[in-house]
């Protein structure tokens, strides 16, 4: 896959464990911590999945619409962009497109610059519904934010 113009990889540094170094790893890890963070966000993931049957959405539609909303901020985010962003083929983009569009939560528009990229937009239904997923999201965020907080704390390297 190409990379993103907009959202840059971390690096492979940052996403792998480097088996030269010659550390034993075991001493400097803190299981139990790793654990509680993990479960906190399994937990938020369980209430955001909650959130979005209730609105009447997958949690892949809801993702779509966030990621629609947020990363269209410079431009229009395309159907390739929406694959990238949400680590999908393009085909199974413009499935999730194709049904998002019968539920009237976006829209399709060609690219003036490049006749053959769709930009896809939300329409005032997927953007209100979008608006009081967010507003949950953040709600339930702002509750778990200082346990998260502490146990990233626990993680910085001295």
């Amino acid at each position: 896959m190409v990379a993103s113009r907009r959202a840059q990889p971390r690096p492979a540094s940052a996403r792998t464990i480097d088996p030269s170094n010659d550390r034993d790893m075991s001493d400097t890890v803190d299981y139990a911590t790793l654990a509680k963070f993990r479960y906190e966000l399994r937990k938020f993931q369980a209430f955001s999945k909650a959130a979005a049957d209730q609105a009447g959405l997958t949690p892949q539609q809801h993702q779509a619409l966030l990621t629609i909303r947020g990363f269209s901020t410079q431009e229009p985010v395309s159907v390739g962009d929406l694959a990238e962003f949400l680590f999908i083929r393009h085909h199974t983009a413009v499935e999730l497109v194709d049904r998002m569009i019968k539920l009237e939560l976006l829209t399709r528009v060609v690219d003036d610059a490049d006749g053959r990229r769709v930009l896809l937009k939300l329409t005032k239904e997927g953007e209100r519904r979008l608006q009081k997923l967010s507003q949950a999201n953040l709600k339930e965020l702002r509750a778990i934010g200082p346990t998260l907080a502490r146990m990233l704390h626990t993680f910085r390297i001295p």
